[in-house]
């Protein structure tokens, strides 16, 4: 069985991408979700949050994400620490899901996986791409944030070029072209490889 990494830049649309790899019945792993569950039952992961960033975090007996990405997301440093307790407990997951799995191939999406080095870790990297504007348009509709958050957040991402240079395939979803035929022709060829 293959195991692809599925990334992008922020508004990129890889949520997008990951739903056509599901109508085509390809196991999918959301490791964004995965995170943000670990961070909110996984008692280790919780402590290990809890003992970095301390009592500001912490509220009702949970992790407050608002306020641990206040910290993080204006210092890299942080961030990277952070990075570094999730990351880890999401691969291991990741992991275990896979196993289980039947399919020619399985799909991991993420947001940052070339920036922690993950990407090395699987058979191929799909990397869907967009014009930074259009991403910024994007994110501010869905977020109902303002530009300059967005752009604080694209800071703590790879630039496009580095990210695109990693790319086994990269999948242009920049409203102009359809993506689902562009996926297609990905997911035929991905069965071929994984059949060999």
């Amino acid at each position: 069985m293959l195991r692809i990494g599925l990334t992008g830049g922020i508004g990129s649309g890889k949520s997008t991408v990951a739903k056509v790899f599901r109508v085509l019945n390809v196991p999918v792993f959301e490791a964004d979700a995965e995170g943000r569950r670990l961070l909110k039952e996984d008692a280790e992961v919780g402590a290990a949050v809890r003992d970095r960033f301390g009592p500001s975090v912490h509220r009702d007996g949970l992790i407050d994400r608002k306020a641990l990405g206040a910290i993080v997301f204006n210092d890299k440093q942080a961030l990277a620490d952070l990075n570094g307790i999730i990351h880890p407990a999401v691969r291991a997951s990741f992991n275990s899901w896979a196993s289980e799995q039947t399919a020619p191939y399985v799909v991991m999406e993420a947001a940052i996986l070339a920036e922690t080095g993950a990407h090395k870790a699987f058979d191929r990297i799909l990397v869907v791409t967009a014009p930074e504007e259009l991403r910024i348009r994007r994110v501010m509709e869905r977020d109902g944030v303002e530009e300059d958050a967005v752009r604080a957040r694209m800071s703590n991402q790879l630039s496009e070029d580095v990210r695109n240079a990693l790319a086994d395939h990269l999948i242009e979803n920049d409203d102009r072209q359809l993506v689902i035929p562009e996926v297609l022709a990905i997911h035929n060829t991905l069965l071929e490889q994984a059949s060999r």
